[in-house]
C-alpha cells in the first residue's frame, strides 16, 4: 500500500510529511509537524507504518537533512538493529522442550544490565575500536565519567544483549528451517555517547538554520567542531553495535553447537543481514547528498535484504527492498508500539502474557509484561502498509525468545 497521509502538502508549515499508515497517534503527529519546520530538512519526511511517539523524535521516521544532524533524532540506542542467520537445522532437529537451549544461551550471553565477567571479543575486534575511541574521549573526556569502569565496561559489554525490547530468538520459517535472530545495539557506551551529544546540542543551541520548535530537535551544523565530533562518535557507536551483534551471534551459535545442546552438527546456510535501524548515514536522494537519519527504520534499497521483527508472540519477516525513493529507500523496523510500557504493565496480566506467547519458550513473568504482543501493532497490517517498500522473502515464527 502506498502513502496514506500527507501533512504540510502545501508547504506552509514546513516540508511535507508522507506517512505510510493512517494509524498514527496525535503525539506522533505533533512531533512530525515540529520536525517538518526545520529549515535543513531535505524534500520531505517519510514515516513508516510502525510509527509511534519517541523520545526526541518520532519512532518510524526517516529524516533527510542537509548540512546538519539532530543527535536526539538518532537517539541514545545508537546503531540498534538486527542480525539473522539461517541454520542447516529443521524443526524436527529441535527438542520438544526448548527450555534447556534457552538456558544454555543465557549462560553464554549476558542479558539486561549484566556483562561478561571477562572480555570475550578477540583483540582483532577490540583493538581497532579502542584505537578509534581514544581521540573521541580525548576531545570529550566527560564521556569517561558517564560509564563506570569505562575502558573495561565497553569491552566486556561487547557480545551482550541489554534489556527492553532487545532479544535473541530461535525461529522457524515457512519451510520449517531454523533461524537465529537477534536484536541489540551499542549498549552502555552508545547510550553515553547519545546522551552526551544530545545534551551538548541543547547547550550550544546552534542557530545557523533559524528557529527550532522543540529543544529536543537541537542540531549540529556542518562545519562546526561539534558536528565533526558527533559524526566521528556516532559512526564509532554504529560500528560497535554491528560488532556487538556479530559477537553475540558467535556466542549463540557456539552455545547451540555445544554438546549440552544435544543438536546434530549444522552449518550456517545464510546470513540474512546485520542491519541498523537507529542510525545516520550519508546518502544521495532526489539529486542531493544528505544525511539520512532512520529512527526506527531500516534501509531498503532495491535488492537489499532486511529484517522486520514482530513482537515475541507474532511473526517476523526477512524482506528484500524495492528501492522506493519516496521512502528514501526505507521500510519499518518492526511492528511498533501501540501502547507505552507503563500502560501495558497496567493493562495486561501474567495470564494474558502466557496466552499471547503460547508455544514460545520465553519468560512469562511481570518483568516482561511491557513486551507483551498486545502492546504492539498488528505486524500483518504493518507489512500490508509497506508492500510498496519491500517484498517478503521468508516468514519466521518464534519458538524461543530471550529477553533481558
Amino acid at each position: 500500500m502506498s502513502i496514506q497521509l500527507v501533512l504540510n502538502e502545501n508547504r506552509k508549515h514546513g516540508v511535507p510529511v508522507k506517512i505510510y499508515t493512517s494509524d498514527i497517534e496525535q503525539g506522533a503527529m505533533q512531533q512530525l509537524r515540529n520536525l517538518a519546520q526545520l529549515e535543513f530538512v531535505h524534500s520531505h519526511i517519510a514515516v513508516m507504518p510502525d510509527v509511534h511517539v519517541g523520545k526526541g523524535a518520532t519512532v518510524g521516521s526517516v529524516i533527510p537533512t542537509k548540512s546538519a544532524i539532530i543527535p536526539a533524532a538518532v537517539g541514545v540506542d545508537i546503531g540498534c538493529g538486527m542480525n539473522a542467520v539461517r541454520l542447516s537445522l529443521t524443526a524436527s532437529h529441535l527438542p520438544d522442550s526448548l527450555k534447556s537451549l534457552r538456558s544454555i544461551i543465557e549462560q553464554q550471553v549476558p542479558v539486561g544490565f549484566n556483562m561478561h565477567k571477562q572480555i570475550q571479543a578477540k583483540n582483532s575486534t577490540l583493538d581497532p575500536l579502542g584505537k578509534r575511541l581514544k581521540p573521541i574521549t580525548d576531545k570529550h573526556p566527560g564521556l569517561l565519567k558517564m560509564l563506570k569502569g569505562f575502558e573495561r565496561t565497553w569491552a566486556k559489554q561487547l557480545g551482550t544483549l541489554g534489556g527492553g525490547n532487545h532479544f535473541i530468538e530461535l525461529c522457524l520459517d515457512e519451510n520449517k528451517d531454523v533461524w537465529v535472530m537477534l536484536h541489540s545495539g551499542s549498549r552502555g557506551i552508545g547510550n553515553c555517547i547519545g546522551q552526551y551529544f544530545i545534551n551538548l546540542a541543547k547547550k550550544e543551541r546552534q542557530s545557523r538554520f533559524g528557529h527550532v520548535p522543540d529543544h529536543d530537535l537541537s542540531y549540529f551544523a556542518e562545519g562546526s567542531d561539534s558536528f565533526a565530533d558527533y559524526v566521528e562518535a556516532v559512526g564509532w557507536a554504529q560500528d560497535y553495535a554491528l560488532e556487538n551483534r556479530r559477537e553475540m551471534m558467535r556466542l549463540v551459535i557456539k552455545s547451540l553447537q555445544s554438546p549440552q545442546a544435544g543438536l546434530p552438527r549444522f552449518q550456517l546456510t545464510k546470513e540474512a543481514i546485520n542491519c541498523h535501524h537507529n542510525y545516520v548515514n550519508e546518502e544521495v536522494h532526489f539529486g542531493e547528498q544528505v544525511y539520512v537519519t532512520r529512527k526506527g527504520a531500516i534501509s531498503a534499497y532495491a535488492g537489499e535484504l532486511g529484517i522486520i521483527p514482530g513482537s515475541m508472540g507474532a511473526k517476523s519477516f526477512i524482506v528484500r527492498g524495492l528501492g522506493a525513493e519516496e521512502s528514501f529507500c526505507s521500510c519499518s523496523h518492526g511492528a511498533g508500539r501501540q501502547m507505552s510500557r507503563g500502560k501495558a504493565m497496567r493493562a495486561f496480566t501474567i495470564d494474558e502474557l502466557k496466552a499471547q506467547t503460547d508455544g514460545v519458550e520465553c519468560r512469562k513473568d511481570k518483568g516482561v509484561i511491557d513486551e507483551i504482543p498486545g502492546a504492539y501493532k498488528d505486524i500483518n497490517e504493518v507489512m500490508a502498509n509497506q508492500s510498496d517498500l519491500v517484498e517478503v522473502v521468508h516468514t519466521l515464527k518464534q519458538v524461543m525468545c530471550i529477553k533481558g
